[in-house]
C-alpha cells in the first residue's frame, strides 16, 4: 500500500493545495466516520484525527497517498456541537 501523508488544512476554497492530482473527497454527516474511513483505507490509526464527539473535522483536510492520489476530508454537517453560524460556513 503506498504510504499516505497529511499534506495541508485548508478553513477555505481558495487555500486548498494546488494539485493536478486526482482527489477522493468524504463528505457526510458528522460523526458518522469519514475520518476513521480515511484512516481504515490508508492503514494509518491516526492520520485523520477521530473523536466520539461530532464536529472534530472543521477544516478541509487533505492527504496525499502515494504519487497517485488524494483523499480529502470535508467538515461533516448535521449533528456538530456548534453555533448555526459556524455551521452555515462549513
Amino acid at each position: 500500500m503506498p504510504t499516505a501523508i497529511f499534506i495541508k488544512s485548508a478553513e477555505e476554497i481558495h487555500q486548498c493545495p494546488d494539485s493536478a492530482l486526482p482527489e477522493i473527497a468524504f463528505i457526510g454527516r458528522s460523526n458518522v466516520g469519514k475520518s476513521s474511513l480515511i484512516n481504515y483505507l490508508t492503514g494509518e490509526n491516526d492520520l485523520a484525527q477521530t473523536s466520539s464527539k461530532p464536529g472534530k473535522t472543521k477544516l478541509i483536510n487533505f492527504f496525499k497517498v502515494g504519487e497517485e492520489w488524494m483523499l480529502v476530508d470535508l467538515p461533516g454537517y448535521g449533528y456538530a456541537g456548534v453555533a448555526k453560524k459556524e455551521r452555515g460556513k462549513w
